[in-house]
């Protein structure tokens, strides 16, 4: 096991004796989310049908907070039969927590490291990406965090990765509404090129009409993907894909 396995998996047992110990939570939710698009880019230039199950899980603690998500992808039309599944865990730990000293300054919240575990997909990756973030205040925002990793790539050379998260409620007339979403830069390496993914979602909170805000939204997803998978565009296109979009909490 590689210092970068390590450090993810004492991470992990650290966040787990934390929160047996004397963790506060502060946050804790699931959700079930359903996509569709005809627009997916795939290998040989082909735009592609898929109907995206994803299950969420998100919680935040004094000490920092957890992310974990898994894709399964069912293929329509020519796409059918290339079904497979992918996922990601995100631990975090806050240093104003750990140091026990306020680390806030100007727009700045907090500073955190991050670690991410990426697995399956068309490849069956294992990739660890760790670093560090900021938790940025940002008026008219819930949450606005960016993290630099370094990226352990099972399958192409490591490379550096930027990732910007947000959600931003509002209001217009008697609608609730969320736009949230994030933005993925990787550096070029020798195998491989710069990648860009860009998704963002627009969503109307249906539960709101129903005195139940926060449970049922239904909305778009835009991605917006340059050098998918780090494939120049001979190989694939850039993705600009429409996905319509069920999310449901709990």
């Amino acid at each position: 096991m590689n210092h970068y396995k390590k450090y993810l998996a004492v991470t992990c047992i650290s966040m787990t004796g934390i929160s047996a110990a004397h963790a506060e939570k502060l946050f804790s939710d699931s959700s079930i989310t359903l996509l569709h698009s005809d627009q997916y880019e795939a290998f040989g230039k082909e735009q592609q049908e898929h109907t995206f199950f994803t299950f969420e899980n998100v919680t935040a603690h004094d000490w920092g907070g957890t992310f974990f998500f898994i894709d399964a992808n069912q293929g329509r039309g020519s796409a059918e039969g290339q079904d497979d599944v992918y996922g990601e865990f995100s631990p975090s730990i806050n240093l104003s927590w750990l140091s026990d000293r306020d680390l806030s300054a100007g727009p700045i919240k907090d500073v955190f490291l991050a670690a991410t575990y990426e697995f399956g997909g068309e490849t069956d990756l294992n990739n660890y990406l760790t670093g560090f973030g900021f938790a940025w205040d940002v008026p008219g925002f819930s949450y606005v965090n960016t993290a630099f990793y370094h990226a352990n790539n099972s399958e192409i050379d490591n490379d550096l990765q930027m990732t910007l998260t947000w959600g931003a409620p509002f209001e217009l007339g008697p609608a609730l509404f969320l736009f949230d979403g994030f933005l993925d830069y990787s550096t070029a390496e020798p195998d491989h090129k710069s990648e860009l993914n860009f998704t963002p979602q627009l969503k109307l909170d249906i539960g709101h009409f129903q005195g139940n805000p926060g449970v049922l939204y239904a909305g778009v997803e835009y991605s917006y993907w340059r050098n998918k998978y780090g494939l120049s565009d001979n190989l694939i296109e850039t993705e600009s894909s429409v996905s319509a979009l069920l999310k449901f909490h709990f």
